[in-house]
């Protein structure tokens, strides 16, 4: 106030002509200021007011990776529960059914696939011809119960079985053991050839062997490693006696 009345007296005009307008222009700005906060105002509190919609928060982890990470954990569960019930399962065979075919599976896993004893004893087996009923030649027994024949022709197995071993060679001739079971085995010799190799399958109705006639075939039955002497040929069929 005092500047503009300085101001005055520097351009002569009187003191009393002078009006000082302070208040009308505070009070222009309180207006101002009042519409500015009363605008603001309502704009804050429009809801429809497009300029100032309500912002949504971002959730990443609720798309494809969440419903992922929900399906992971339910498999997890489902896996865990199987596992649970099949233990279930063991325990309770393991103590009620001893020989039911989970125990015997989960036995196997631990022991490995091994071959179930075969406990048949020779007399289990019915015998087959050594030779074709064609050739003509007669099977000779010895008291101690060995089969021979001499004559050209192939060669069978008494019984099924596996080829254990082959021996011998070209010039004695071959021989090879067949075994029928864990106790029971034939061991021919004096064959010219061998038809297969240790652990090859053999039939009865199969040839094993083929001799030129020439030499002497043998023919010995065993049962855990003793010499059988209970065989009987009739016409060219093995029997036991």
């Amino acid at each position: 106030m005092n500047e503009e009345l300085e101001y005055a007296e520097m351009l002569e005009i009187p003191v009393e002509t002078v009006h000082v307008s302070h208040r009308e222009r505070r009070r222009r700005e309180e207006d101002l200021g009042e519409q500015v906060v009363e605008e603001v105002n309502e704009r804050m509190e429009a809801q429809e007011d497009p300029t100032f919609a309500e912002s949504t928060p971002i959730t990443g982890g609720e798309g494809g990776n969440g419903r992922r990470d929900r399906l992971f954990r339910r498999i997890l569960i489902g896996e865990f529960a199987a596992v649970c019930g099949l233990c279930a399962v063991i325990f309770l065979t393991n103590i009620f059914m001893t020989d039911s075919a989970i125990n015997t599976f989960v036995r196997g896993l631990f022991t490995g696939n091994t071959t179930a004893a075969d406990t048949r004893v020779y007399s289990d087996f019915a015998l087959s011809p050594l030779v074709n009923s064609t050739v003509d030649t007669e099977i000779a027994v010895s008291n101690t119960g060995v089969l021979s024949f001499t004559a050209e022709c192939s060669v069978y197995s008494p019984c099924d079985g596996e080829i254990a071993s082959v021996g011998g060679n070209a010039e004695t001739g071959y021989s090879v053991e067949i075994r029928h079971s864990d106790s029971f085995y034939t061991v021919m010799s004096g064959l010219d050839v061998v038809y297969g190799a240790a652990g090859d399958e053999v039939r009865s109705n199969i040839p094993v062997g083929f001799t030129d006639g020439e030499g002497e075939v043998r023919v010995m039955f065993y049962s855990d490693g003793s010499l059988i002497n209970a065989c009987t040929v009739e016409g060219g069929a093995l029997s036991w006696s």
